[in-house]
C-alpha cells in the first residue's frame, strides 16, 4: 500500500484529518492483514511532524473498501469522543454521488426500505419491514447530469445502514456501477465501484464552527465527464 502524501490530505486542523480516499484502501484493520488508512495516516503525520513517539489517528467513521472520497480521523481522544457523539445524534450531513447505467424512474425522490444484514456474506437485503433484525434505511436522492450512458446521482443519507446506499439504489433498479456484489453488470479491474463521498458538513466539535470538506473522486474518463460536465452548468 502506498503512502499518504499531502494531496491526500484535504482538510486538517489541531484535531481533525480529512482524507479523499482511495478505492481499495481499507479505513482500519481487518481480516485482510492490509495496512489500514489509519496507519498510513500515523506514519504520515509522524514524519510530518516529526514525532518520535506514538501518535493519535482515531477512526471517526468509515467507508467500504471499493468506495471513494472524503473520511475523517481524529487526533485527539476528546475530538473522537465528540465527532461519534455528532454522528450518533446525526448533526452530521453526508453527500454522495454515484454513477449508474439505469435512470431512476423518478429525477429525485426519497427511499425507505427495511435492511438486514448477513453477516456471512457480509452483504445487506431489502426485508419485509416485520421482519427480525432489519432497520429502517433511508435516503434521499437526485439525478445531477447524465451522459448517453450513465447517470450521474446525488445521494444524502438520512440513516447509516450496512451498504444502504448500493443495496437501496440496487434495488431502485439502478445498481451502481461496478458493484456487482448488489446487481453491476460487471466489476472493474481494481475492484472499485462508482460510489464516491463528496461531502461532509459538521459543527468543529471544539471550536464550534461550521466544517465542509469536499472531495474530488478519482481520476479516470467517466469521472473526468462529470466532473467537467457540473462545472460547466
Amino acid at each position: 500500500m502506498y503512502p499518504l502524501i499531502d494531496t491526500d490530505i484535504i482538510y486538517e486542523d489541531n484535531h481533525i484529518v480529512g482524507i479523499n480516499k482511495h478505492p481499495g484502501h481499507i479505513v482500519q484493520g481487518d481480516r485482510t492483514g492490509d495496512m489500514p488508512l489509519s496507519e498510513l495516516l500515523k506514519i504520515y503525520l509522524r514524519k510530518k511532524y516529526n514525532k518520535p513517539g506514538n501518535v493519535f489517528a482515531g477512526v471517526i467513521h468509515r467507508l467500504d473498501r471499493p468506495v471513494s472520497g472524503v473520511v475523517l480521523f481524529a487526533k485527539t481522544s476528546k475530538a473522537l469522543a465528540r465527532m461519534h457523539m455528532l454522528f450518533k445524534e446525526k448533526t452530521i450531513q453526508k453527500t454522495y454521488w454515484a454513477i449508474v447505467k439505469n435512470k431512476p424512474v423518478k429525477d429525485s425522490g426519497t427511499i425507505k426500505n427495511y435492511l438486514l444484514k448477513n453477516e456471512r456474506l457480509n452483504k445487506s437485503f431489502v426485508v419485509p419491514a416485520d421482519t427480525v433484525g432489519a432497520s429502517l434505511s433511508e435516503l434521499h436522492y437526485k439525478i445531477i447530469a447524465s451522459s448517453d450512458n450513465y447517470y450521474l446521482i446525488e445521494v444524502n443519507p438520512i440513516t447509516g445502514r450496512h451498504h444502504q446506499i448500493r443495496v437501496q439504489l440496487s434495488n431502485l433498479g439502478c445498481p451502481i456501477k461496478g458493484d456487482q456484489k448488489y446487481g453491476g453488470f460487471r466489476s472493474e479491474p481494481d475492484g472499485s465501484i462508482f460510489l464516491h463521498a463528496r461531502k461532509i458538513q459538521f459543527l468543529h466539535p471544539v471550536k464550534n464552527e461550521p466544517v465542509e470538506v469536499i472531495a474530488n473522486p478519482p481520476k479516470n474518463s467517466l469521472w473526468d465527464f462529470f466532473m467537467s460536465n457540473l462545472q460547466n452548468k
